[in-house]
Formats: structure tokens, C-alpha cells, sequence
């Protein structure tokens, strides 16, 4: 794995939304790890670096969340990459809050950023870290829930997941993937309510 993006919306009033936990996992990583996100020739900030002693490019796509393929295959062209050298972070309203899930290739689960990248690509198999949000209340519209922002008492939730999504990246860069879906995939304890069997398929 060579190139780590997460996905998201550009702008500070997409800062926040349950969108973009794609991008703060990314940026947390870059920070931790002291990678600036520069722009560059592409729609996207990059910045490289070493984590968990790896060689790594960290990227996040300013084409806004539906064109995510087009800054994810521009940056494969450019770095010279395959799709498997690569991992997309994103939200996910399929699994509950707090919930991550890690797998090596699968389809978009409706994610309309994952759509764009495998239509972009020509291919499902890239693995993903996906990072539940929760799904929309009924009377919701699915758009408008994606795209605002994390009720106060779910922050305390939404960090904690967002520290273990940073440590799912370091396990995979340290002990390969297999290891980290071992690690990661595993409902957190205690359990809140989340009766939701892991299971080998997206």
C-alpha cells in the first residue's frame, strides 16, 4: 500500500459533516506523522512521508465527494501506481456509529465517492477503511444527513473512531491487511446496542 486518500468535501463549511470523516483521518495522520498537504499538480492536497517506518503519500481529492475517481486515478497515473497499492477512507451510513470496517476490494455500498473511483478505475479491487456514521433518521433525507454536521454527543464517538481508523492504517502498513481486518473488523467493546454480525462481504 503506497497511497492513502481520504474522501471528502473541500471548503470549511464542510468541516464537521459526517461526509468528510474520510478527511480527518487523513489529516490526523498527516499530523501525527508530520506530512504537509500541499496542492500540487492535480485536484488534490498531498504530501509524503514516512508511516508506521513506511513510505507513504497521504491525498485528499478536491474534486468534491461525487468526482472522487477523478483525483484518485490522476493520482495513480502521476505516482506510477496500481490500484491495489491504494486505500480510500470514507464514511459509511451502512454501519453504526463508531463502527470501522477494513476490507481489500468490494463494491461502493451506495457511496457515491467509491462509485466515481471504481467507475474511474475499471476496478472493485482497492482495499477501503470504511468509518460508520449511522444511518438517517426516516424522515431524512439521506444527501442532507451526509452532509451535516455530527450532533455534540456523538463527538466523543465520532474521535474515538477516528483515533482506531488511524490505528487500522498503521496496522496495515506494519503487518499487512489481513492482520489489521483481524484487528479492526472486531465489534468494539462494550458493545452499544449493535447486534450487527461482521461478515466477510460489503
Amino acid at each position: 500500500m503506497d497511497l492513502i486518500v481520504g474522501l471528502g468535501n473541500p471548503g470549511r463549511e464542510y468541516e464537521g459533516t459526517r461526509h468528510n470523516v474520510g478527511f480527518r483521518v487523513v489529516s490526523r495522520l498527516a499530523s501525527r506523522s508530520g506530512i504537509a498537504l500541499r496542492a500540487g499538480r492535480g485536484e488534490f492536497l498531498s504530501g509524503s512521508g514516512r508511516v508506521a517506518g513506511r513510505a507513504i503519500e497521504l491525498a485528499l481529492p478536491l474534486t468534491y465527494m461525487n468526482m472522487s475517481g477523478l483525483a484518485v486515478r490522476e493520482l495513480l497515473s502521476l505516482r506510477g501506481l496500481a490500484a491495489s497499492g491504494l486505500l480510500v477512507i470514507c464514511d459509511d451510513v451502512n454501519l453504526p456509529l463508531g463502527r470501522i470496517r477494513l476490507r481489500p476490494a468490494g463494491s461502493d455500498g451506495g457511496h457515491n465517492g467509491l462509485s466515481s473511483i471504481i467507475a474511474q478505475l475499471g476496478t472493485e479491487a482497492f482495499p477501503r477503511l470504511r468509518l460508520g456514521v449511522g444511518g438517517a433518521p426516516e424522515d431524512e433525507d439521506l444527501a442532507e444527513y451526509v452532509l451535516g454536521m455530527f450532533e455534540a454527543r456523538e463527538e466523543p464517538a465520532v474521535e474515538e473512531m477516528i483515533e482506531r481508523a488511524v490505528g487500522a492504517v498503521d496496522l496495515c502498513l506494519a503487518r499487512g491487511i489481513d492482520a489489521a481486518m483481524q484487528e479492526c473488523n472486531r465489534r468494539p467493546e462494550p458493545a452499544s446496542g449493535d447486534d450487527e454480525p461482521v461478515s466477510g462481504t460489503d
